[in-house]
């Protein structure tokens, strides 16, 4: 079976404890007895988008198992790219989004920006659904495809009003193709499960705080985020029947 564990939201300085919450998850994940297919970051990697934040982050999301880190609406692409994927970005408006693709030998993981520059909503451009396409395409394993900005409504008012937006295109692209396993996202800072193109769609938890529902008294992000909660994180399990199971985990 494949397993795959799936964090998000580290905002590394947000609060003074947001690194190490972060350390506490992959202290926990590099201490299972067992190997894990891939770590899966779905974004928000630095708070404020400053170097600084990227070069605590880049110490601290390093694993014993397979890793790919994608960019949320918090991140800037130049610093993301030349901090986490030790690139030297061209600069400028020309600056594209940071797409990556994963292959274990297993299965392939399409991390796709969803990011929009200076913006908290979410798009996937027509350059990277080309690439995505051309992923899909090009697959005869299992593609996990991930990405920042959930592209459902997920009943919370502040996330709803910045998820990802005119969704048809990818809608079209994943329907029907059965070697989709999932699409996992982040960017509610809450574990969630509902679906997408006939597909399940997966929400890791936030690991620098939990973002609370409107039925437990949050309307907004000043009433709704909670940093006392533990950081929180899924497995996906994909078994060898293809049956696709999400385990959440705290991590004190």
């Amino acid at each position: 079976m494949i397993v795959i564990a799936h964090l998000s939201d580290v905002h590394i300085g947000a609060t003074a404890e947001s690194a190490g919450r972060c350390d506490a998850v992959m202290r926990y994940l590099d201490a299972l007895p067992g190997d894990l297919d891939a770590v899966l970051v779905t974004g928000d990697i630095a708070d404020h988008g400053l170097p600084a934040e990227y070069e605590a982050a880049a110490k601290l999301l390093t694993s014993r198992h397979p890793i790919v880190i994608g960019p949320g609406n918090h991140d800037r692409r130049p610093e993301f790219r030349r901090f986490l994927l030790g690139e030297e970005p061209a600069g400028g408006p020309a600056e594209g989004p940071v797409n990556q693709v994963l292959h274990t030998g297993r299965a392939v993981y399409a991390m796709c920006d969803s990011s929009i520059p200076g913006r908290d909503d979410g798009h996937l451009d027509d350059e990277t659904l080309d690439w995505l396409e051309g992923v899909l395409d090009g697959a005869d394993l299992p593609v996990f495809v991930a990405f920042h900005h959930p592209p459902v409504t997920l009943q919370s008012p502040p996330i709803d009003a910045i998820r990802l937006h005119e969704t048809g295109r990818l809608e079209r692209l994943l329907a029907g193709r059965a070697g989709v396993p999932a699409v996992l996202v982040g960017h509610s800072h809450m574990a969630a499960a509902t679906t997408f193109a006939g597909r399940p769609l997966l929400v890791g938890g936030g690991v620098v705080s939990t973002l609370k529902l409107p039925w437990e008294g949050a309307v907004s992000f000043a009433t709704g985020i909670s940093y006392d909660q533990p950081p929180m994180l899924a497995f996906h399990v994909l078994d060898d029947d293809g049956r696709l199971t999400t385990h959440y985990r705290v991590v004190p």
